[in-house]
């Protein structure tokens, strides 16, 4: 059986799910269609970090939301694949589109529905309140939960298995003190 490092090194493109993984699973319904939804600042920037190491970053979610629009174009996410209840077919057309193979995909999910894409995905991740089942079929089980910074978890964990992580936020400092500047 292949390592997580192994895995890691393979890996082109991390793919989440969002409802869980993102956010903490918690959705506030107020009038007039209304959904609001809680991202976590340290997650959005371990997706710039993995942008900043050349990874491709998409979202897969069976849940329609301007929200999740608006999160994924502020952080320029690559694919964003929204009100699909058969996330499997979306995973397939990322692929495709982007000519990919399962082994270079890291998918992070929490729930039943995430499990066909955990069990292809080359490096298949859950984060730590995920059900019972995604835990059984993932590579790697998150320390911290969905919405709390499991995402960032992770970037730093595929950035440190591909020798970038020191390089990657050394440059992501210097564009900070360069806009200060």
């Amino acid at each position: 059986m292949m390592s997580i490092e192994e895995r890691i090194r393979k890996i082109k493109m991390l793919l989440l799910d969002v409802d869980g993984v993102m956010t903490d699973g918690g959705i506030f319904l107020g009038p007039d269609s209304v959904e609001l939804k809680r991202f976590h600042s340290q997650d959005g920037v371990g997706i710039a970090l993995a942008k900043a190491a050349g990874l491709l970053v998409g979202v897969i979610t069976a849940r329609d939301s301007e929200g999740v629009r608006r999160r994924a174009k502020e952080l320029a996410i690559d694919e964003v694949q929204q009100g699909i209840s058969n996330k499997e077919k979306s995973y397939q057309a990322i692929l495709l589109k982007h000519g990919l193979k399962d082994e270079e995909i890291a998918y992070m999910g929490d729930d039943l529905v995430d499990i066909p894409i955990l069990k292809r995905a080359g490096l298949s991740i859950c984060v730590a309140n995920g059900t019972e089942e995604t835990r059984e079929v993932s590579h790697y089980v998150t320390k911290k939960k969905g919405g709390d910074g499991a995402v960032r978890e992770v970037v730093e964990m595929l950035l440190d298995g591909m020798g970038k992580r020191k390089k990657v936020i050394d440059a992501f400092l210097s564009r900070l003190t360069e806009r200060e500047g």
